[in-house]
């Protein structure tokens, strides 16, 4: 793979993950637009959850079925369209279907992960996936920041009728520059059967369903901390406003510049190790993370720290695990995909109302025992396998995995 399709795809990446984070911010300029309540505004975002968990199982495992480029642009085609319809909305239903049909189509990074995955050689796989994953925080994080500046300067449909246009000049783009692969065997099973693959995935491969384990509890934890921390700097403690956790979130940039390098070393030692360091970076960064219920500059030092910490362990800890499902089934990698994002998403949903719970019934601190039991639970499991790694029987196990991949 060039550097300048690698590039492409990172960007790709960014603006498919953007289109999922920038409503978040214009949500008050709907409102005050639309002549609706804020709370009523925030159906957009619902909107375009709803539709992504519903493109996640109905059309990223068609990556095994589909030709990659004939699909990658059919969905940003798809996604502009959506947002151009978006942003000319006459009123809030309108609006609110509009952006369930973006969050439906704009899937395009769980379809370039598997693609690319195929594109490599093994050895590269984990620098390529984290360049990937530094794509999609990138987007995430600048999503807010493009659309509440651009939305406060021309207006909330702005961002919307901006992010059609690039999402379209991109299709366009995608279907000159990415190879045509993919559709192998899987292009002949009925639609029907192909979608319960995820499941019978999951119950057929270990390593799929300890990868699994690892990103759910890995995230859950994220999401706790992240659910909450909103809660902490506006309580009491500090009383401060929601900018300050824009302004924590920024930090996260770092991992931008972290994912590439565990990617590398994926690729050196293999998954394991880096597993290995990511759950223990999260269990320490829950100890920095506590300090932030002292609140003053002792606490806002130990959020910044601890935050920092957690998402780049959360995120090497998910190339990882990517790297390790993508070298299970090359027939099947965006089934692996949709299985595993599908818990990934759970175990975020989970640890979220997990951690407001635990909030508001303990405090900070028990959110931050509830991050350090899910990674000590999944640290427990991956020991568990490490063990059992160094018997003969293991070695058997893993064969097939080897054997498959060579075989793709």
């Amino acid at each position: 793979m060039s550097r300048r399709l690698m590039l492409l795809l990172a960007v790709t990446c960014a603006v498919a993950v953007g289109n999922l984070y920038f409503p978040q911010a214009v949500g008050p300029l709907i409102a005050e637009g639309m002549g609706v309540s804020e709370e009523s505004a925030s159906l957009v975002v619902t909107g375009t959850q709803i539709g992504y968990t519903a493109g996640m199982v109905f059309l990223v495992p068609l990556g095994d079925r589909i030709r990659h480029r004939t699909l990658l642009v059919v969905m940003l085609c798809l996604t502009g369209l959506a947002l151009l319809a978006a942003g000319l909305a006459p009123a809030l239903p309108q609006l609110v279907a509009a952006s369930a049909l973006v969050g439906l189509t704009t899937v395009a990074a769980q379809i370039i992960g598997p693609m690319a995955a195929g594109m490599v050689a093994p050895d590269r796989r984990g620098a390529v996936l984290g360049t990937l994953l530094s794509g999609s925080t990138g987007g995430m994080l600048l999503a807010r920041t493009f659309s509440g500046v651009l939305g406060e300067w021309l207006g909330w449909r702005a961002p919307y009728l901006v992010a059609a246009v690039v999402v379209l000049v991109l299709a366009g783009v995608m279907a000159y520059a990415v190879p045509d692969t993919g559709a192998g065997a899987a292009a002949r099973q009925p639609y029907a059967s192909f979608l319960a693959e995820p499941l019978r995935l999951l119950r057929a491969e270990p390593e799929l369903r300890r990868s699994c384990l690892y990103q759910a509890a890995s995230f859950g934890g994220f999401s706790a901390a992240w659910t909450t921390v909103a809660l902490l700097l506006d309580g009491p403690v500090y009383g401060l406003g929601a900018h300050a956790v824009g302004l924590l979130a920024l930090v996260g940039g770092v991992t931008m510049l972290c994912t590439p390098y565990a990617g590398r070393l994926v690729d050196r030692y293999g998954s394991d190790p880096v597993n290995t360091v990511s759950l223990l970076g999260i269990l320490g960064a829950t100890a920095v993370l506590a300090a932030g219920g002292l609140g003053g500059v002792t606490g806002l030092a130990g959020l910044t720290v601890g935050t920092l910490l957690l998402d780049v362990a959360m995120q090497c800890g998910m190339v990882a695990n990517q790297a390790r499902v993508y070298a299970l089934r090359p027939d099947a990698r965006a089934r692996l995909n949709t299985a595993y994002m599908t818990c990934a998403y759970l175990g975020g949903t989970v640890g979220s109302w997990l951690g407001v719970r635990a909030y508001t019934g303990f405090g900070w601190i028990a959110v931050c025992g509830l991050v350090a039991g899910l990674a000590g639970v999944a640290l427990a499991r991956h020991l568990v396998a490490g063990f059992g790694r160094r018997g003969p029987r293991a070695v058997a196990e893993e064969a097939p995995v080897e054997s498959r991949e060579r075989a793709g």
